[in-house]
């Protein structure tokens, strides 16, 4: 796990000084050590390594083959690396370190772009070869690891972090992105809030010359593994071996746990293999919001089976202001998702003890663990008759969850589900911009999951747990985006799918070890009680003023519902109060970064 940084470009007098910053704005990715090197008359490389893997100095960023004419930098992790070391032994390779950083270095030269497409696991690359005059750019399927891009008067700058690039290049904020903010808490994701700085897209690569001039670019394409009859056993053991890999470490390591299906199974296969009892951690809040935020109760229970080194993180209102200024500082983009606080919070109080935490994220995606799923799935099945409900104007009076299911049915089964999946309602004027981005594969359930899995999934959920372990110096995982587990997720058919809605196998997974208390469940957000607090005459004094500021800033370019949320913050209703910590983190990020 580290920070990349490259700057590529003939035009570059300062390239030496602005490497020399951007390695700088990442170094808490890489805390163990940070170094850059000028690869050719045009090309800077730098890095911040993270030791995870081969203790050695051998292994540091930027990292040369003995030959000197390939260097890499680098940021994730390969889960085969071993069977690659392998593969290239018996081409007569050798290797000093033990590391996967000199396997990747080593399998890129020899194959080339080609060897993508054989690399099991997270990372954001950079790769040099002096005798083609390439540079290689790529990033993981998954999209685990983020990387940035600007082509700046006639230069090119790659980072791990957007924030390193807006440094050199004094982008000023995207005015556009604050409508997609508005409604999915993330930019679209081909940019970022800074003006000219883009995202490698997850699974995207491209191909460039020593000179500046683009050759290629492409997708790496996406596996499927069909999987004929449905065998929950099969997926239990690729988990368990997905498990192993990712827990394989020469550094203390943790598991976040919330007591919920995911990372209880995660954790319950690593103990049945090992007998390891490895440090947990689980976010807790004032007895009072317990019945509705529950997970250390859970947790608790959960660790009466597995044992473990449990210890929970008390979050309250002081603590949050108190850290506020801190983690805003971290933040390279702003996510409206209260989930951002608490994992950085979590990895805050794990710093101490770990190196690596390991969480459930992608399981929900994967095999359709979110409420939105069950709801998209009855609509599927009775389309007609909720189409007539909400005709009918009724649904008005239902509860919330069941007013925002009806209320988000549109023209068109991508419509549905994109309403489903906002904060609130998306007028129908923005919605193109929305559906151009949405899956048409004609399997309705399997379109709705890959929706979650490249749009929500890497934009929100691994952008925060990313950005919130790197912040403490962490390196975060995943088990459930193991390739193959991916690979057999995109083969489901799309009846499979709805049978295994609310991941059946999963829970299934649990009950048979006794776990049916964790399996029975509901369903519940990971968040702050931000419902709660609202009510709170302190919340509203801390966040409101920064809220009406924020619209007296930069109101004229946000959305109509966005600026009236805004300019009266105190008075928002039912679900709004998502919408009110998205106005607050915005304000708080925009005071810092929006000069």
């Amino acid at each position: 796990m580290c920070g990349i940084n490259v700057i590529l470009g003939k035009t570059n007098k300062k390239a030496q000084h602005d490497i020399e910053a951007m390695m700088r704005s990442t170094a808490h990715r890489g805390p163990d050590y940070s170094a850059w090197n000028q690869v050719g008359a045009s090309l800077f490389m730098a890095g911040n390594r993270l030791k995870i893997l081969d203790m050695s100095e051998a292994s540091n960023q930027p990292l040369w083959n003995q030959e000197k004419n390939a260097v890499l930098v680098w940021n994730g992790a390969l889960y085969n690396y071993q069977d690659l070391r392998n593969s290239l032994l018996h081409l007569g390779y050798f290797f000093e370190t033990n590391s996967d950083s000199e396997v990747l270095l080593h399998w890129l030269k020899h194959y080339g772009k080609n060897g993508l497409k054989d690399l099991k696991g997270m990372f954001a690359l950079a790769f040099a070869d002096l005798d083609k005059q390439e540079l290689l750019i790529a990033r993981d399927p998954s999209g685990e690891k983020p990387l940035y891009f600007a082509e700046h008067k006639n230069n090119w700058y790659f980072s791990s972090e957007a924030r390193a690039i807006k440094e050199i290049t004094g982008s000023r904020i995207d005015i556009s992105q604050f409508m997609p903010y508005f409604y999915v808490r993330h930019p679209f994701p081909k940019g970022s809030l800074f003006a000219d700085i883009s995202q490698v897209l997850a699974g995207q690569a491209m191909l460039l010359d020593f000179d500046g001039k683009k050759k290629e670019c492409w997708d790496l394409g996406k596996q499927h593994l069909p999987m004929g009859k449905f065998d929950p056993n099969r997926l239990e053991e690729v988990l368990k071996d997905a498990v192993l890999k990712n827990f394989h470490t020469e550094r203390p390591l943790g598991v976040m746990l919330s007591g919920g299906a995911d990372s209880s199974l995660i954790y319950a296969l690593w103990y049945e293999e090992t007998g390891q009892a490895l440090p947990t951690y689980t976010i807790t809040f004032d007895h009072k919001y317990q019945k509705n935020y529950c997970d250390p109760n859970f947790a608790n229970k959960f660790n009466k089976h597995y044992p473990s080194f449990h210890q929970e993180v008390k979050i309250d209102l002081t603590k949050v202001k108190e850290n506020w200024p801190a983690f805003i500082q971290s933040l390279d983009q702003p996510i409206g998702d209260s989930a951002g606080f608490l994992t950085w919070m979590l990895a805050k109080e794990a710093s101490t003890a770990v190196k690596v935490l390991i969480s459930g994220a992608g399981a929900d995606e994967l095999f359709g663990g979110y409420n939105r799923h069950q709801a998209f799935l009855q609509y599927l099945k009775h389309p007609n008759f909720w189409e007539n409900i909400k005709k009918l104007g009724i649904h008005q009076a239902f509860p919330a969850s069941l007013k925002k299911m009806i209320g988000s049915i549109g023209e068109t089964q991508q419509e549905t589900f994109i309403q489903m999946s906002a904060l609130q309602q998306i007028p129908s004027h923005y919605l193109p911009l929305f559906t151009a981005l949405y899956p048409s594969s004609g399997n309705p359930m399997k379109d709705a999951l890959e929706w979650d899995r490249v749009f929500y999934l890497v934009n929100d959920i691994l952008k925060i747990h990313d950005n919130a372990c790197m912040a403490h110096g962490i390196e975060g995982r995943s088990p459930y985006l193991d390739q193959e587990l991916i690979s057999i997720s995109l083969g489901l058919s799309e009846t499979q799918h709805r049978e295994q809605i609310g991941k059946k196998w999963i829970k299934e997974a649990l009950q048979k070890r006794n776990l049916g208390f964790i399996s029975n469940r509901k369903k519940l957000g990971f968040g702050l009680p931000l419902r709660e607090w609202m009510a709170n005459k302190e919340f509203q004094e801390w966040v409101c003023p920064a809220i009406k500021q924020l619209e007296k800033d930069w109101g004229q370019h946000f959305p109509d519902e966005m600026r009236t949320l805004a300019k009266a913050p105190d008075k928002a209703k039912g679900r709004e109060f998502l919408q009110v910590w998205n106005l607050f983190l915005l304000a708080s990020w925009l005071e810092q970064y929006g000069k």
